[in-house]
């Protein structure tokens, strides 16, 4: 670690493991085409996009189809898919790949050998042999070929009959039945089954991640759902798969994906009525949250956040303490009063992100912030060890100090996790973007030699807190997207004052000294 740690920057623990996850991941998907817009790689790419990826294709079908149908299904040759494939990944890290239709045996083949050769990140597989519509999508002799392949999958999402085609098993009837065949096929290929309740009947529509190999906080995780009463599911499945293997690179954890793309994919249904295409069985509205309605958008929480903090971080980069800091003109006695403050933060911090575990829902969110609460505490004693023990500095309690961290307290004490977790992400995502700015002009300005504040802002390239970062931001929006609307309100107000606040504790040296 730095002589020079970062600003109240949450880190991994020394020689802990940091899941590869991306802000904006690359999200390739190899897919058929449908011309009407509502499933394949038009749907997966729409997901995609929806779900804070960058889209990419590779075409493996053509189909003739529409609301009503396909009519015809056109698979070009498989040496061509190939060359598509080499030709993305030759020049593009691919962070995750969403696999759907693929047709035929030669075409299962190539899928297989460049996924053998590139072994992307994350794989999603959605084994789409049968149409909503009961039309069949792939060739009987490649059944056997599409099997060989699960096992390269990190998830497979097949319907209720796809899952029964693939063990060669009647469809399942009943929800417990569903769980059962599950387990068997994750049980077969090591992958973790993602079994979805939509084509059984009933008010209720949960989805379920199955897997029998301790990839999961247990066998199976269950996410409760309501049926959405509605004719527009065409492309339901290639949209819930590619958005998965987005959320995934994004969040690197299963069960938060699946959290966080369930509701979207519910509301997408739900304001599906509003597109008005075609006379059968109508698509989804991937991008329902970017329609105005006058309230926070369902689907894109943090997109609402982020706005919320463009004024506040604006109000950062003029203050006087971040220009001195970038440009090293920065008295050395506040910068010592900063670093005083900070220890003093860090401490009340880690509690509040202690307390962010016991109510988090799920266990990787549990593990997550009491990952951060104890690196809190390390960064603190580091600051205390590294640099205020070499200098006569007194880190009294300010008042800009104490009112954040009193805001966090009483975050933490309001009950609310989505409040608490609102709360606490300003420190996270203001933080890495100021970072990432001045870490970017200090190299920018070729890393001048003598500048005082040298170390301090390399650390700035700290690629685990920014992983850590897109982790933090993905449970708020999570947690946004399934509050109510007065609990959404009050994450937007807890959210702004720790916003305002971390203006104020850049500010604070100025008005102490």
């Amino acid at each position: 670690m730095s002589s020079l740690p970062a600003l109240h920057h949450v880190r991994p623990a020394p020689g802990e493991a940091v899941p590869a996850t991306r802000g904006i991941p690359r999200v390739l998907a190899i897919a058929g085409s449908d011309p009407s817009g509502g499933a394949g790689i038009q749907a997966d790419l729409k997901s995609i996009a929806a779900t804070g990826g960058y889209g990419m294709a590779a075409i493996t079908a053509l189909t003739a189809q529409n609301t009503r149908g396909v009519s015809a299904v056109h698979v070009p040759p498989a040496e061509f898919l190939a060359a598509q494939l080499a030709a993305v990944s030759d020049d593009i890290a691919v962070d995750a790949v969403k696999i759907g239709m693929l047709g035929d045996a030669q075409v299962i083949a190539a899928v297989r050998t460049w996924l053998e050769k590139v072994r992307p990140g994350v794989v999603v597989l959605d084994p789409v042999m049968v149409a909503t519509s009961g039309d069949r999508l792939l060739q009987e002799s490649a059944e056997a070929a599409l099997r060989e392949l699960l096992p390269l999958a990190d998830l497979i999402t097949p319907n209720l009959a796809e899952l029964a085609m693939l063990l060669g098993e009647p469809e399942a009837a009943t929800w417990p039945d569903a769980l059962e065949q599950g387990k068997r096929l994750a049980a077969e290929t090591g992958a973790t089954v993602l079994v979805k309740g939509g084509h059984l009947d009933g008010a209720d529509c949960p989805d379920a991640l199955v897997n029998t190999g301790g990839a999961l906080s247990a066998d199976v995780v269950v996410v409760d759902g309501e049926r959405v009463p509605t004719r527009n599911s065409h492309g339901t499945g290639c949209s819930l798969s590619s958005a998965m293997a987005t959320a995934q690179a994004r969040l690197g954890d299963w069960e938060l994906s699946l959290r966080t793309v369930k509701p979207w994919l519910e509301e997408a249904l739900r304001s599906s009525g509003q597109l008005e295409v075609g006379h059968g069985n109508g698509p989804v509205h991937h991008f329902h949250h970017l329609v105005s309605t006058g309230a926070a958008p369902e689907g894109s929480f943090a997109d609402v956040l982020h706005a919320e903090a463009a004024a506040d971080l604006d109000a950062i980069y003029g203050l006087g303490f971040i220009r001195g800091l970038a440009e090293g003109t920065l008295p050395e006695n506040e910068f010592a009063y900063y670093l005083a403050q900070d220890a003093i933060y860090l401490n009340g911090y880690s509690r509040v992100l202690a307390r962010a575990s016991a109510l988090a829902p799920t266990e990787a969110e549990q593990l997550f912030w009491a990952r951060s609460a104890q690196q809190c505490l390390e960064v603190e004693s580091e600051l205390h060890r590294s640099w205020l023990s070499t200098r006569s500095v007194l880190p009294d309690l300010g008042p800009v100090t104490k009112a954040y961290v009193d805001h966090l307290l009483a975050a933490s004490a309001s009950g609310s996790y989505a409040v608490l977790v609102a709360a606490v992400l300003p420190c996270f995502w203001l933080y890495a973007e100021v970072g990432e700015t001045l870490h970017a002009e200090f190299l920018d300005a070729g890393a001048p030699k003598g500048h005082p504040y040298a170390e301090w802002l390399r650390t700035y390239a700290d690629e685990g807190f920014a992983e850590a970062t897109g982790q933090a931001i993905g449970i708020a929006d999570a947690a946004g997207r399934a509050a109510s609307d007065e609990e959404r309100s009050r994450m937007l107000t807890a959210f702004r004052q720790s916003s305002r606040y971390e203006v104020e504790f850049f500010d604070a040296p100025r008005l102490h000294s």
